[in-house]
């Protein structure tokens, strides 16, 4: 059977320490393309290029990934430039950060690893949006990486009803471990 195909993206940057651990994670799971913004994007939300010629450069930051793009527009471009010019078929999952900060409340409208997530929602790709709620360059990534890859792989595994993108966001964790996941899922009305 052949391996699931990521796509991963974020708002932060394509260098951001949060979209290397994701991606480390998500090789894991599949074949990975990333198409990330060459600076950081936050608080763009669903902002997409319009006056200015978007420039895609491929770059090899990740020996081991052959396809993997640094992108001048913002998180939603990346998504759009993915899935209609560099991908021949939609990818089996799209994961959007790992977020430096938390994505709750009316954040979610503001933030672009979100509105990645949503985009790829929109496109009918199972989407997932990662947060970390620690502001740090340097934050510690490491103890959510097991809880990324089980939630991944229960989306891969399970998939995602119709309008359904799912919104991650991790406690910055200090001595204690996640004891772990809670979901909820609004109801429709």
């Amino acid at each position: 059977m052949a391996r699931p195909l990521i796509l991963v993206t974020n708002d932060d940057g394509i260098v951001a320490p949060g979209i290397r651990t994701l991606i480390e994670v998500m090789k894991e799971l599949g074949d990975i393309v990333v198409v990330a913004p060459d600076s950081p994007q936050s608080a763009m939300g669903h902002a997409i290029t319009i006056n200015n010629t978007l420039k895609l450069e491929k770059v090899t930051l990740d020996k081991d990934l052959s396809q993997e793009y640094s992108c001048s527009g913002t998180p939603v471009d990346c998504v759009k430039i993915a899935v209609n010019e560099i991908l021949n078929r939609k990818p089996d999952l799209c994961v959007s950060g790992i977020n430096h900060g938390s994505n709750s409340s009316i954040n979610v409208i503001y933030s672009g690893t979100m509105s990645a997530a949503v985009e790829a929602g929109i496109e009918g790709i199972p989407a997932i949006g990662f947060s970390l709620l620690d502001y740090s360059w340097d934050a510690n990534f490491e103890p959510i990486k097991s809880h990324v890859k089980q939630i991944a792989l229960g989306v891969l595994e399970k998939g995602l009803p119709d309008g359904v993108v799912l919104n991650v966001n991790f406690p910055k964790l200090v001595k204690e471990e996640i004891k772990g996941i809670k979901s909820y899922v609004a109801r429709r009305i």
